[in-house]
């Protein structure tokens, strides 16, 4: 399994999830999570699509640790923030004390997995990776 066929389906299993709750939220017209709705969509949708597809068309980019280092830092962020974030936003009382936190935690980590993703990206677009 190659690090971009590991990113799409991720992506593609985030998609459903998050075109699951938007009819949930439609159909009981309730939309006080749209908001973590909207975060399942962009981190795990477009933003693992976009990690995929860049690892397909760069696929040097995708060998090596820091790759590897990069997925695992970015599906554990949309992993802590999916639950945490609905939580918190409708002041979930028995789990708020520990989803404040978690949230806290699932932003940096999202940041961090960005942050690795940039380096990645300035390594195998740079000068040095241009054909001679």
């Amino acid at each position: 399994m190659t690090l971009s066929n590991t990113f799409l389906r991720l992506a593609v299993v985030a998609a459903l999830v998050g075109m699951i709750w938007g009819n949930v939220m439609g159909a009981t017209h309730d939309h006080s999570t749209s908001s973590a709705h909207a975060h399942l969509n962009l981190l795990g949708w477009v933003s693992m699509s976009i990690y995929g597809l860049f690892y397909r068309v760069v696929p040097q980019a995708g060998h090596g640790r820091l790759a590897w280092a990069h997925f695992w830092v970015a599906v554990t962020g949309v992993i802590l923030m999916v639950p945490s974030l609905p939580l918190v936003l409708i002041q979930y009382q028995p789990a708020l004390a520990l989803a404040g936190p978690v949230l806290a935690l699932a932003g940096l980590t999202i940041l961090l997995g960005m942050a690795l993703f940039a380096i990645i990206v300035f390594r195998a677009t740079g000068p040095r990776s241009a054909p001679a």
